[in-house]
Formats: structure tokens, C-alpha cells, sequence
């Protein structure tokens, strides 16, 4: 059951590129066979000019019968076209070289910066004559999102960039196939599911007992490589049932200080999951940079096969037990809704019961293991990271934990419901580092978006067009945050802020998605955070980064402290983005362990 390789991506793309191409000459050349059988003759050098110049002139053709249709399509709806973008080179390869440059070298907010700098919260830009709309508008947002949302899908672009690892997964589903994935995993996301905080505190110990090892030898650790541990081992034992048991293995060392004198290989093929689960997912990100040419990147070969490869025999084995465990009850004659055997049932276990079909259940639970184990690490990682660089937030926390919880006690539900300033703080968070960045939707039909100017007409998108949405800049913008939203204030989520930007437009906040696509492990997301974060300040009363253990080639470029801004300039480690956001080296810090 384990996939074949695919197709290289480049082989179906230059023959459709050659069929493309290769049309207009062949046109003149059937157009010169029926003007010479008619006895009309021309030079040889007129028709070998004329199908020199017939694939640029039928592109240009191409290209203005495109834009003129847009351009009455506004017209016809009362509609205005947003502010363009434009380069200077052919096919505007040089925005492309600099959103490229930006992907790899730049700030996350940097892709988009220049282009809402010049253009305003919603701006259009042509990468090789193919448009595009970009946006950080909070109403355009909710439009796509919402109030339009049958208008907007995923699309078939997008399909092709991400099939390779989300396949028919509720990520990358539209239409009834979205509906399908949605309503099989809902169910399991009751309260009774997310709540039971058995699962989060046996990999919780493992996690706080390999940081008293580093504590004890004084030496710093990779937090966001400790997190991606323990929300892989929790993300798995939640989904299959069989813990991959990451935090198992030796955690890194800084540089020349490894105990060891070799290092470990992965060797088993749950200990190579992790790497090529996150390897696979760098490299479908890669791809909407370049556009609708990433296939000339992988000509020969599909870059993701070998850590595909990885991840389906790492799932492949669990997959299959769980299909012969819902056999064998079947031909015993037991009920799959017998309540007893809820009590231990995986989410796994839940989606076998109402489908059988292999790819699903392969696509369904990659899916949720993504949205379970890295946006979970991401929001903890930034959140360890700004308690390093205010005290005074960790403290208030520590206090707040002890009136509650106490120093020892495991927290419930209702002690996390009740902390409301630890719900600040992972809200602030995440306003300032969403773990997901950036998002993007596909217009089905030709539509209408709000103009952020409020005297102007509608903007109007065309069929089959990419829109792009930044979270990342709308969530530090001060139109929609005020004076101080580059700052690190948890209190705007306790204070007359609140009511001042966030109830009037609740779209300017949106760490989880929103409409009918809002993820479904919001509120398990939340309890897991907020877990952890207690059970850790319980623990350790201090933390530091300790930038010596940051790798070099890691650190913020010295250019983002000079030619920045806001929190760009203040940076201590690099935010970099794939699907989601994570830090470019690690977290490096050092703890001091509570008193008791």
C-alpha cells in the first residue's frame, strides 16, 4: 500500500509547455500549406519570420484579451481593479527574485511590506503574465473567509503544489470533499476529548525532565526543538494511539559541546519521521513562491518522494492495524458505537469507523498531525521567547498559576478556564507570531471584495484568482491594533483594547482561521498550550536566551537592527516561515529551576 513515486512534476508540465509553445508555429506553417495550395506565395523568410514572431504575438494576444475581460468584468459590476505592483523586467522576474530573496533571507512580513507600502492593504501583481491579489485588509479577509465563502476554495493550483503531501486531506479538500473530511473528524473534538490532560502530562514529564538535565550541567537547549517533541509524541499518541517517543532520543547540544563523540543517526523509521515529515512540508512551501513554473524545479524528480517515502511506512503499518482491528470487531459481530470501547478510542479509531478507504485515512490524519504538532510548537517556541525578554510577563504568570494551581498540583480544565491572563499571553502570542503567516484561496467566479476606502467602489476579482492574505502584517498593523501593536502587550486582551479593536472587528485576530474552515483543534490547540505553560513556570522560575548557542549562520542579519522597523529591529532570533512559522537556528535558553 505504499506510494509508488510520482510522475516528476517537470515531465507533464514541459509537454504541456511544448503543446503551448509549439502551436502558433505550427499554425503558420498549416496556414502556409493552404496559401500555397491556393497559389498564394510568399518569401520563405516571411513565413519563417512570421513563425518566429507567432508565439510572442499570440502571447501578447493572449495577455491583453485577458486583462481587457478583467477590465470589463469591473466595469460590468460597478468594480475598480486594486493598485498594481509593477516591475521592470519581463514577466516581472524581479518581483519574483525578491519575493524569492524574502522567502529565504528576509522577515516574514517583508514579502508583503513593500508591495502594502506602495499600493495600500490590498494590491495585485503579474508573475509571468499570471495576476495575483495579496491583501492584509481584515474585510476583504472576512469576504473570502465568510461572507463569500462559497466563492473561494483552495483551488486546483494550489492542489498541485500540496498533493504530494496533504493528497485529499481537509487542508487541500474543497467542496463535498471537504465536507466529507470536516464532518469525520468534528466528532472527536468534544470537550470530553480535549480536556482529558492524562495524554499532555506523561509527555509533559519526559519534556521538564530533559530540561533539569541541561539546568543541573548549566548548559542551554533547543526549545523549539524540545516543543516539536513533545507535540509530535502527543500529536501522535492523540491520533494513533502509538507514540513515536521523540523526546526519547538525546536532544542537540550547542555547537562543540556534545558529550558525545559521534552523532546519533535516526535509525529506525520512527526516528526519521520527524525530519522528513518537516522536510517534505519546507518543500511544498517552496513551491507558490515560484509560481506556476515551481515545476521546472523538480524536472526529473519529485523533491518530496524520499521523505514520503518515510512518512507513509512510518503510517502504513498503523493504518493497516486499525483496519484489521475494525474487520475483526465487525465479523465478531460488535457494535463500533459500543461505549466501552470509546473510552480509549483514537481519532483514528473514530474515522475507521466510518471509512476504509486507505488514501483517506492516510490524508485525513497527515493533515491533523500537522495542524496538531507544528502551529502547537510554534505558538510555545515564540511564547518561551518573548518570557526571555520580559520578566516581568513571567512573573505575573507564576503568580497567577500559583492562585490557581498552586506549585505542584496538575491543572484541570476549569484552572485553565479561569486563568485569564494566561490567555492573554498566548493570545498576544500568537497575534505577534501566528503560527500560520500566510494563507491563500482561489476565486471560483469573477466577484467583488470591500474597498478598504470607504468612499470607493468595490474591487473586483476575476475567475480562477489567487488571493493571498498576510496575517502576519495584519496582526501588527496599527490601523486595526492602534499606537502600540508592534509591542508585547498581553493586556490589550484584558483591557478597554478589547472593545476599542477587537470587538467591532473580531477578523483583525485570526491565529485559528475563521468561518465555516476554523480549525477544529482551536480549543485543543489552547488547553495543550496552556497545559504546558503551567506545568513548565511551575517547574522554572527564570529563563534566558543564551545567543552564544545560537547557531551563527542563524542570528538576524545585522541589517534588520539598522534598515528596520518595529519589532524587526528588536529581534534576537530569526522568524522564518514554510507552512508555519518557526525559528531559524532554534530557541536556545537557560532555565532556573523553582524553589519549592
Amino acid at each position: 500500500m505504499s506510494r509508488k513515486p510520482s510522475l516528476p512534476p517537470g515531465v507533464p508540465f514541459l509537454f504541456k509547455l511544448l503543446l503551448v509553445v509549439s502551436a502558433p508555429p505550427f499554425a503558420v506553417y498549416a496556414l502556409a500549406r493552404v496559401a500555397t495550395s491556393q497559389d498564394v506565395v510568399l518569401p520563405t523568410w516571411a513565413w519563417i519570420l512570421a513563425g518566429i514572431l507567432s508565439g510572442p504575438l499570440a502571447l501578447t494576444a493572449r495577455v491583453w484579451w485577458k486583462y481587457s475581460s478583467f477590465r470589463r468584468g469591473a466595469e460590468r459590476l460597478g468594480a475598480v481593479m486594486p493598485p498594481e505592483m509593477v516591475g521592470h523586467w519581463i514577466g516581472n522576474l524581479d518581483l519574483l527574485t525578491r519575493i524569492l530573496d524574502a522567502f529565504e533571507n528576509g522577515y516574514p512580513s517583508d514579502m508583503f511590506d513593500v508591495g502594502f507600502g506602495e499600493c495600500g492593504p490590498i494590491l495585485r501583481f503579474s508573475l509571468f503574465w499570471d495576476m495575483q491579489y495579496s491583501t492584509k485588509d481584515p474585510n476583504i479577509v472576512k469576504t473570502v473567509l465568510a461572507t463569500d465563502f462559497n466563492n473561494y476554495e483552495k483551488g486546483e493550483m494550489f492542489h498541485d503544489f500540496t498533493d504530494s503531501l496533504f493528497g485529499t486531506g481537509v487542508f487541500n479538500a474543497d467542496g463535498d470533499m471537504w465536507k466529507f473530511h470536516r464532518s469525520m473528524s468534528r466528532p472527536f473534538f468534544s470537550r470530553e476529548r480535549i480536556s482529558d490532560f492524562d495524554l499532555f502530562d506523561r509527555h509533559a514529564d519526559v519534556a521538564l525532565g530533559k530540561i533539569r538535565e541541561r539546568v543541573q550541567a548549566n548548559i542551554a537547549f533547543d526549545f523549539q526543538e524540545l516543543i516539536a517533541r513533545f507535540t509530535l509524541d502527543s500529536a501522535t499518541e492523540f491520533l494513533f494511539g502509538n507514540c513515536v517517543h521523540s523526546l526519547h532520543s538525546p536532544m542537540p547540544y550547542p555547537k562543540g559541546m556534545s558529550p558525545y563523540n559521534i552523532v546519533d543517526e535516526p535509525k529506525s523509521i520512527k526516528e526519521k519521521f520527524p525530519h522528513a515529515f518537516a522536510m517534505a512540508q519546507r518543500i511544498v512551501s517552496e513551491r507558490p513562491r515560484v509560481g506556476w513554473l515551481w515545476p521546472l524545479k523538480e524536472l526529473f524528480k519529485s523533491r518530496t518522494d524520499e521523505h514520503m517515502a518515510i512518512v507513509d511506512a512510518f503510517l502504513e503499518p498503523l493504518l493497516q492495524e486499525a483496519i484489521r482491528k475494525k474487520e475483526e470487531r465487525e465479523k465478531a459481530g460488535a457494535s463500533l458505537d459500543d461505549k466501552e470501547s470509546q473510552d480509549d478510542e483514537t481519532l483514528l479509531d473514530n474515522l475507521v469507523k466510518q471509512t476504509s478507504d486507505y488514501k483517506i485515512l492516510h490524508d485525513e490524519t497527515l493533515n491533523i498531525l500537522l495542524a496538531g504538532r507544528d502551529t502547537t510548537a510554534a505558538a510555545l517556541t515564540f511564547g518561551v521567547y518573548l518570557l526571555c525578554q520580559h520578566p516581568h510577563v513571567l512573573k505575573r504568570l507564576r503568580e497567577e498559576i500559583v492562585e490557581h494551581v498552586g506549585y505542584q498540583r496538575r491543572p484541570t480544565y476549569d484552572d485553565v478556564r479561569n486563568m485569564k491572563y494566561l490567555r492573554a499571553f498566548l493570545n498576544e502570542t500568537l497575534r505577534l507570531y501566528p503560527s500560520v503567516p500566510f494563507d491563500i484561496r482561489f476565486s471560483i467566479k469573477e466577484g467583488t471584495l470591500p474597498n478598504p476606502d470607504p468612499t470607493g467602489k468595490p474591487i473586483y476579482i476575476p475567475p480562477k484568482t489567487a488571493i493571498s492574505y498576510s496575517i502576519f502584517n495584519m496582526h501588527r498593523d496599527p490601523v486595526y491594533w492602534g499606537p502600540t501593536a508592534q509591542e508585547f502587550d498581553p493586556d490589550r486582551f484584558l483591557d478597554e483594547r478589547v472593545g476599542k479593536y477587537l470587538v467591532p472587528n473580531p477578523f483583525i485576530f485570526l491565529p485559528f482561521n475563521a468561518g465555516p474552515r476554523i480549525c477544529l483543534g482551536q480549543q485543543f490547540a489552547y488547553n495543550e498550550m496552556s497545559f504546558f505553560m503551567i506545568r513548565l513556570l511551575q517547574n522554572f522560575s527564570s529563563m534566558e536566551l543564551d545567543l552564544t548557542a545560537q547557531p551563527q549562520d542563524s542570528r538576524p542579519p545585522p541589517e534588520w537592527a539598522t534598515e528596520g522597523e518595529g519589532r524587526k529591529a528588536k529581534e534576537q532570533i530569526a522568524p522564518k516561515s514554510h507552512f508555519t512559522l518557526y525559528a531559524n537556528g532554534g530557541c536556545w535558553v537557560k532555565m532556573g529551576v523553582a524553589e519549592a
